[in-house]
């Protein structure tokens, strides 16, 4: 991998490997790569992380999700390809990059529970963490896109 800027993952091998481990260990969770995915990729459209997109856009289109569905990703809210539960983890994906003032509404967190238990309320929370971790890197640093 090419970089425009600093080649990260040479200066700090350690902590590179433990965002990788943490990013395969989600993976392999309770809500699976597809679902994953498709937050990692509405994350990254936000952060302006193109090449996240692209690794994320590419994984969903490998995994068969509906062209039409990941071209409206960024109009999730109005468009016909979302189910109920993938809207409340779009909403709450979106409430944790977007923190302008603070600790996102109870109505957004409350909406959660009627889809998801706990355990994948935290590996939610979790990956949109993570995701907004790698696109500070790729924002920041510039990986060449592949």
């Amino acid at each position: 991998m090419k970089f425009h800027r600093v080649e990260y993952p040479r200066y700090v091998p350690e902590a590179f490997r433990g965002l990788s481990a943490i990013s395969l260990g989600l993976h392999k969770g309770k809500l699976g790569a597809p679902f994953l995915e498709l937050l990692f990729l509405r994350v990254s459209q936000i952060n302006g992380c193109a090449f996240c997109m692209d690794m994320h856009g590419t994984a969903l289109r490998k995994a068969g999700v509906e062209p039409r569905k990941l071209d409206t990703v960024a109009g999730w809210r109005d468009s016909r390809f979302f189910d109920e539960r993938e809207r409340t983890a779009l909403a709450w994906a979106e409430a944790l990059t977007h923190l302008p003032s603070g600790a996102p509404a109870d109505a957004t967190y409350d909406a959660l529970t009627a889809h998801f238990d706990e355990q994948e309320i935290a590996e939610m929370t979790m990956a949109i963490a993570t995701i907004n971790a790698w696109n500070r890197l790729g924002v920041g640093l510039q990986p060449e896109l592949p």
